[in-house]
């Protein structure tokens, strides 16, 4: 080992303000040596080079969470940098609307395959490494539609409902082995750039406080991470006061 840093994997690193790089510097804040996944090469140098600004440990590795030989790559290489895994995220979450009779199979298979096998393969690597140490927090960023399914995001819903199960069942199975696995409603939409670009109405509409702040998440997320084995929550639901419910 290298030092005694201890590392944090968050897949699903967009834009600077997104979710993932809030999660990405929360834990580089906590002095994390901090692995910050995703598909866009020039998103991921900006979140690395803002979290080395303030003091930071971060590394950006380009990867395809839907792919197991890619994902497979990114745990070999967190482990060879010598950095015992800590947290891992996994928040991909891509939503594409659609009517049933609209919605293609290709497009069901890709949401599946971004919301729910993306999180297996991390989920299932994650877990190879967690469990010779006997701990690790493993956090899974769900949805409104992981509980509650009404088109037109029917082949979003399936796909987050199944992720929502294999969260479910990983923290059954690992738990008792030091595992700590957490499964995150997120109820409402998070403030940041994908909500202003697709949907402005949507934004306009919910004001001030309106929206889930990345930020919020990200404190609660590591809020979860330190909880004590003898009071962990496996599942949190997370909404703006306003939102109804």
């Amino acid at each position: 080992m290298m030092d005694e840093r201890r590392a944090a994997v968050v897949v699903g690193v967009g834009a600077s303000s997104g979710l993932g790089a809030a999660l990405a510097r929360r834990f580089a804040q906590e002095g994390l040596q901090v692995f910050i996944a995703g598909l866009t090469k020039g998103k991921l140098a900006a979140v690395e080079k803002e979290i080395r600004s303030t003091g930071g440990h971060a590394k950006a590795i380009v990867t395809d969470a839907t792919v197991e030989k890619e994902v497979t790559e990114l745990f070999n290489k967190v482990a060879s940098a010598g950095f015992p895994l800590e947290i891992v995220a996994y928040n991909v979450g891509a939503n594409v609307p659609a009517p049933l009779l609209e919605t293609s199979t290709e497009l069901f298979q890709t949401l599946w395959q971004q919301n729910c096998l993306g999180g297996f393969l991390v989920g299932r690597e994650a877990i190879k490494h967690m469990v010779p140490q006997k701990r690790g927090t493993l956090l899974f960023t769900g949805a409104t539609a992981s509980l509650r399914a009404r088109p037109p995001f029917t082949a979003f819903a399936s796909a987050k409902a199944s992720l929502r199960a294999l969260a479910q069942s990983m923290a059954r199975e690992f738990g008792p082995q030091g595992i700590h696995v957490i499964h995150a409603v997120i109820d409402g939409a998070i403030e940041g750039e994908q909500a202003k670009s697709r949907f402005p109405e949507l934004v306009q509409q919910k004001g001030e406080a309106g929206l889930v702040k990345p930020e919020a998440i990200a404190d609660t997320y590591w809020a979860l991470h330190c909880q004590h084995p003898s009071a962990w929550t496996h599942e949190i639901d997370l909404r703006p006061f306003k939102e109804p419910f």
